[in-house]
């Protein structure tokens, strides 16, 4: 308990400065209110995550792996949101309209690209296991990840993203946490019911301190992160100027990174606690409720904003922007499909996620040749996932039925020398 003071001490005073420069209304610099605004979204999120690790014994797993997913990324939700927000107020012509969907963009991009690898690059340097196996249960989550990435390309075809969208993107997200809900909690006296995390110290409380303390925690960090996300976001613009650096390419990948961390950072926890399983289909549940609901949340941001009902218009980068990510997540569908993320399958997604930013960089001045090169990533992604989905067709057309009817198909059992729970591995050896 002592230790989690200590860290949740150490979170409230990396807040205050962010804290100080809102309430005061004083900036100092673009760069410097990048900095503070970017910790103090950081140190919320980790408060975030704490309030929601904790609750883990009390709610189903499946469930509330979907909450931590969803809570620990409130803080790209805010920052999204709020670029969404300004562009219905400066209309079609308004930068804020790239902004938001190079945001979203990026966030997606890097959890697919850096934050899948990373699990099992860190299980692997672990336990030198080369894969992450996952049980036949979490089928449900690459089924909703696959009909989300699926409904992705309508909006594709029409270049825009309307408030119907964010309809259908809500439903496909509230099925999933319905079809999530009933996935057993941890069993008492089993490995898996330790909380990986600082939040641990919790459970030596009454569970009425509990849920006050992780109310209290949430309560704090939510308050942080909404007086938080309007400087960041526009110091983030105004450090791109005062750099001479492209502003849509900070936006893209330096704000989710900063806002993605929290989630990430849980994830990296479960690996160490030896629930691999949990840490992948973290950032897996993760990259449902962006590419659902934060994709579905833009125009409705966006008609607020414009005091009218808006879509968010796609240009011809942004456009190609998103064909790229909808692309990159079948790709990954297909790598997964068999319930099993490998060592080599990882490299080959931090290898192609490496590639398209190396190229985003070397032609960000070049406008044509940057949507030429989009385009021609996203057939090379549709190309190798067309491949790895004629060879996994059955096991693809299982998680989809499972998604959607919850009934499990013998295809999706785990193969002789598997194991069939969250967070283990296929063993290298297996004694009897």
């Amino acid at each position: 308990m002592r230790r989690f003071l200590t860290l949740v001490i150490v979170a409230l005073l990396a807040t205050m400065p962010a804290l100080y420069l809102r309430l005061t209304g004083w900036y100092p610099s673009p760069l410097l209110d990048t900095a503070l605004f970017g910790v103090g979204i950081l140190a919320a999120g980790f408060m975030l995550s704490w309030g929601a690790e904790a609750a883990e014994s009390r709610i189903s797993q499946g469930l509330i792996l979907a909450i931590v997913a969803l809570v620990t990324v409130l803080p790209e939700y805010a920052v999204d949101i709020y670029y969404a927000y300004m562009a219905g107020r400066g209309g079609p012509a308004s930068p804020y309209v790239q902004y938001a969907a190079a945001n979203m963009t990026g966030a997606n991009r890097l959890l697919v690209g850096v934050a899948w690898p990373l699990m099992v690059f860190l299980h692997w340097a672990k336990d030198r296991h080369r894969s992450i196996d996952l049980p036949p249960g979490n089928a449900t989550e690459i089924g909703f990840l696959l009909l989300a990435s699926l409904y992705s390309f309508v909006i594709v075809l029409k270049d825009t993203i309307t408030l119907a969208d964010f309809a259908v993107l809500l439903a496909i997200f509230g099925l999933y946490l319905w079809r999530v809900r009933k996935s057993d909690k941890p069993d008492e006296g089993s490995g898996e019911e330790e909380e990986p995390g600082p939040a641990a110290a919790l459970r030596v409380l009454s569970p009425a301190a509990q849920w006050a303390a992780m109310a209290a925690l949430a309560g704090v960090a939510a308050g942080v992160i909404l007086l938080s996300a309007e400087p960041f976001a526009e110091a983030m613009v105004g450090a791109g100027r005062t750099l001479g650096i492209n502003e849509f390419l900070l936006i893209q990948w330096l704000a989710p990174l900063a806002s993605e961390a929290p989630a990430i950072v849980i994830a990296i926890l479960f690996v160490r606690a030896n629930r691999s399983g949990d840490g992948l289909i973290a950032m897996i549940s993760d990259k449902i409720n962006q590419w659902t609901l934060l994709v579905g949340m833009l125009p409705l941001a966006l008609s607020i904003g414009a005091g009218a009902i808006s879509p968010l218009p796609l240009d011809a980068r942004q456009g190609e922007e998103f064909f790229l990510t909808a692309a990159q997540s079948l790709f990954a569908i297909g790598l997964i499909a068999r319930l099993r993320l490998t060592v080599w399958s990882s490299v080959a997604l931090f290898g192609l996620f490496l590639v398209q930013v190396t190229l985003a960089f070397i032609f960000r001045d070049d406008e044509p040749r940057t949507i030429l090169t989009l385009t021609w990533l996203a057939w090379g992604y549709l190309v190798l996932a067309f491949v790895l989905f004629a060879v996994n067709a059955r096991q693809l057309s299982a998680v989809v039925v499972q998604a959607l009817t919850g009934r499990r198909s013998p295809v999706l059992s785990p193969r002789e020398g598997d194991t069939a729970s969250v967070g283990t591995t296929r063993p290298e050896v297996l004694q009897p």
